[in-house]
């Protein structure tokens, strides 16, 4: 019996797959929990007008990833921070601080995207990656301060 899969089922297919399966699977278990659809011409058009616009989607989303990814390549932020007498850093720079300054300067970038080894403990200029969607990263300079 041909089936078009709703989800993606382990060891079977992903998403919109159009499978050949047994009768007492699809029955018993695809169709009972609402895994799968039988093949017929409507739902094979409609599994294929649902592919078009998932990969239609998915296009959208890699031209927006790449459009941002660019606008912040290059990009750099300064981090101010509160240091002693001997230029020692009272605080580090984390992954979700660099985050917060890239969101006021209107990126929207969460701390997961900062790609950060350790948190910075010294004085200077640091490049950072940033990571997105679709394996695409991006690379800021951090420059941190002393704060006045």
């Amino acid at each position: 019996m041909k089936v078009i899969l709703l989800e993606k089922v382990q060891n079977l297919g992903k998403k919109f797959d159009i499978k050949d399966v047994s009768e007492g699977y699809a029955r018993n278990f695809l169709f009972a929990k609402k895994l799968a659809k039988p093949a017929n011409d409507e739902t094979i058009k409609w599994a294929d007008a649902e592919k078009k616009k998932k990969a239609y989607q998915q296009e959208e989303q890699l031209d927006q990833m790449q459009k941002i990814a660019s606008k912040i390549d290059g990009f750099e932020v300064e981090i101010p921070v509160k240091i002693g007498k001997e230029n020692q850093l009272f605080e580090s720079v984390s992954a979700s601080k660099i985050a917060a300054e890239l969101k006021k300067a209107d990126f929207e970038i969460d701390k997961n995207q900062v790609k950060l080894e350790k948190p910075i403990k010294e004085l200077g200029e640091f490049p950072v990656k940033i990571g997105f969607e679709f394996g695409l990263e991006a690379e800021i300079k951090v420059i941190v301060i002393p704060e006045n």
